[in-house]
């Protein structure tokens, strides 16, 4: 499998603008990963940087049940309660944890009044290859 990170605009900070992916096998596509325990409870509550990344770790794990990891994604998505708060306390944290994959996969930063529990302020959602 062969990534190209496409990238014709230099103002992009955080993420690459697009993704070419060539001769992969499969696809997973992860569902919105929130900062929940293994048995369904929502996890620190109003702290966005670790919501964010124990989301990231459920995003991971859901992976691993595909046999891949974080360095497989190729899209993610992340929807946050506050995206000011989410500039200010966690995008450098997941950023960080994302780089030590070699990856900075395209998405979206979406701002929104809820999420499906009220202890929630982060959800992501991603798309993987492998």
């Amino acid at each position: 499998m062969q990534k190209r990170p496409l990238n014709p605009f230099d103002w992009h900070e955080a993420d690459d603008q697009g993704m070419l992916v060539e001769g992969f096998k499969r696809m997973v596509f992860v569902s919105g990963q929130c900062a929940m325990s293994n048995d369904g409870r929502p996890q620190h509550p109003g702290d966005m940087r670790a919501q964010t990344l124990l989301s990231l770790e459920n995003v991971a794990a859901v992976l691993a049940e595909a046999g891949m990891d974080l360095s497989n994604v190729v899209h993610l998505n992340t929807h946050v309660t506050d995206v000011d708060l989410f500039r200010a306390e966690a995008a450098e944290a997941m950023a960080e944890r994302l780089a030590e994959y070699g990856v900075r996969p395209p998405g979206v930063l979406s701002g929104t009044t809820r999420l499906g529990l009220p202890e929630l302020i982060v959800e992501l959602e991603a798309i993987a290859v492998g």
